[in-house]
């Protein structure tokens, strides 16, 4: 089993929606990441009538790993709904883009799974181009 079966398979335990309550879903997104010491970390989506409140899996395992490590250099992630990334799939959202390049720096390099069959995968700098950060992290 490699890395990305084993990051799959603990994220998909997640994978079962709900509804917990008539204005608030979850677990229809899944998420796991791979720290710097190469532990795993899982997360689901919580969404709310309200979008101000919804926090994505990937931020979730990103916090996952923060509160019980204290760490902030993730080395992989991957994402998705029912079946693992395929065609270009499992890209985080802006907000995940912009949250985990300001957790760490060193998060520019992570791998992002985009297709599970032939482990294709994009780093986070690949896909946030330009960041507006950089010059506060080299000063």
């Amino acid at each position: 089993m490699d890395i990305w079966e084993e990051m799959c398979l603990k994220a998909k335990k997640e994978y079962h929606p709900e509804e917990v309550s008539p204005f608030i879903q979850a677990h229809h997104v899944v998420a796991a990441v791979q720290s710097e010491s190469g532990k795993i970390f899982t997360g689901f989506c919580i969404e709310g009538a309200s979008g101000i409140m919804n926090l994505c899996a990937e931020r979730v395992a990103a916090l996952n790993m923060y509160m019980n490590t204290g760490e902030t250099k993730i080395k992989r992630l991957v994402a998705f709904r029912k079946e693992f990334p395929k065609d270009n799939g499992g890209m985080p959202c802006g907000a995940c883009r912009e949250f985990l390049m300001q957790l760490s720096y060193e998060n520019r390099n992570m791998e992002i799974l985009t297709d599970y069959e032939n482990r294709k995968t994009v780093l986070l700098k690949d896909i946030i181009p330009n960041w507006w950060g950089d010059k506060r992290y080299s000063n």
